[in-house]
């Protein structure tokens, strides 16, 4: 899980976090079939066609900083998805892009800066 997302988590309460956790990052997102950047391209596009921009952020977030995408990559994602799963949930992914990016060159940033 924290591969995937390139940050620790730690396991939340009760067993249906663990079991969610164990099952789906142990065992989905581990088969050797497709590698995280191409599993992050499908869930990307499958987040946006059902306008779960919340956590299609998350994914993005995780993607630019793992270095899975770059920015001009992840602008060009829903560019492309507009004409799959239409205007305004691309033009919403894109939304969402911009605002990951800022907060990355930020963060970014703000590490020089220390």
């Amino acid at each position: 899980m924290s591969e995937v997302y390139g940050w620790e988590f730690s396991d939340g309460p009760g067993d249906h976090f663990a079991v969610t956790a164990d099952h789906l990052f142990a065992g989905i997102w581990s088969r050797p079939e497709l590698d995280l950047r191409e599993r992050r391209l499908l869930l990307i596009g499958a987040l946006t066609a059902q306008g779960q921009f919340d956590v299609a952020e998350i994914q993005l977030g995780a993607a630019l900083r793992n270095g899975e995408f770059t920015a001009d990559q992840l602008r060009e994602m829903a560019l492309f998805l507009c004409h799959y799963v239409g205007w305004p949930a691309g033009t919403a992914l894109d939304g969402v892009v911009g605002k990951v990016v800022d907060q990355q060159r930020k963060s970014e940033q703000a590490n020089k800066t220390k």
